[in-house]
């Protein structure tokens, strides 16, 4: 993968057996913004995200046609490496979801993966991760601390810098916050708008307040299509699709 983080897909199907869950997929996501998937639960969102990192790969029976490429290279190609395309592409789940062990070993635990060991070299990504994630400051005192002792939003935090940690390309965020606070979702969404100047960030999120304040660009997924994708403003305040006009003004979703 070279340095461009933008993703394009083109007649993307998915199958799981028989059930269409994806159909003809076409979509540019560009590097360094953040754009947000939304629309009802069960319309593909997800699905779709995690066609990014493969993460599809371990369902049986899913069948994944078409094609993906970020940075002009096709990641479902043979011979793909997809360790290495997992490490380019972070994840955030919709539930915090740190490791049973101490703060510092969640976020070396990438690093350590991929063969550092040398301490000092391992304290200066946990700092630089946690700085990013802006968690840092609440916990450097207490890096050898469970990470289950922290808050739910710190935990979110967390596994953001914990995906950090590997120095990825790309941000997939599946719900990051709908488990949080609005106090703990304010902190991620501050930390969203300062990581998009290095990372490019694809968000699934139910809130569509959430999408209008974070993304620069939106699509709006039903029943495993995309019925329209645009620049968030021009979604929200003048969608040309009834359905999506429809799904955001509240009649239906």
């Amino acid at each position: 993968m070279d340095n461009k983080f933008n993703i394009t897909v083109k007649n993307c199907d998915l199958y799981y057996g028989d059930f269409q869950a994806l159909k003809n997929i076409n979509i540019d996501i560009d590097e360094r913004e953040v754009t947000a998937f939304i629309g009802p639960s069960g319309c593909g969102k997800s699905t779709f995200i995690k066609t990014f990192n493969r993460m599809n790969d371990l369902i049986e029976d899913c069948r994944i046609t078409g094609e993906i490429k970020i940075g002009g290279e096709n990641i479902y190609a043979k011979g793909t490496d997809v360790t290495l395309l997992r490490k380019n592409i972070g994840m955030v789940f919709q539930k915090p979801n740190p490791f049973p062990m101490s703060i510092y070993d969640n976020v070396a635990f990438a690093p350590r993966t991929f063969g550092i060991k040398k301490k000092t070299e391992l304290d200066a990504i946990v700092e630089r991760s946690l700085k990013q994630a802006g968690l840092w400051g609440e916990v450097k005192d207490r890096l050898r601390k469970n990470a289950m002792g922290l808050s739910g939003g710190q935990q979110q935090r967390l596994c953001i810098a914990r995906a950090l940690a590997a120095e990825p390309k790309i941000l997939l965020m599946d719900e990051p916050t709908s488990a949080l606070d609005p106090i703990s979702t304010g902190k991620i969404e501050e930390l969203i708008n300062e990581l998009k100047v290095d990372y490019t960030i694809v968000i699934v999120t139910h809130n569509m307040q959430q999408a209008t304040r974070i993304s620069d660009k939106t699509a709006f997924f039903l029943l495993g299509e995309i019925i329209e994708y645009a620049k968030t403003g021009e979604l929200f305040s003048n969608p040309k699709d009834k359905r999506a006009e429809n799904y955001i003004t509240g009649r239906f979703g």
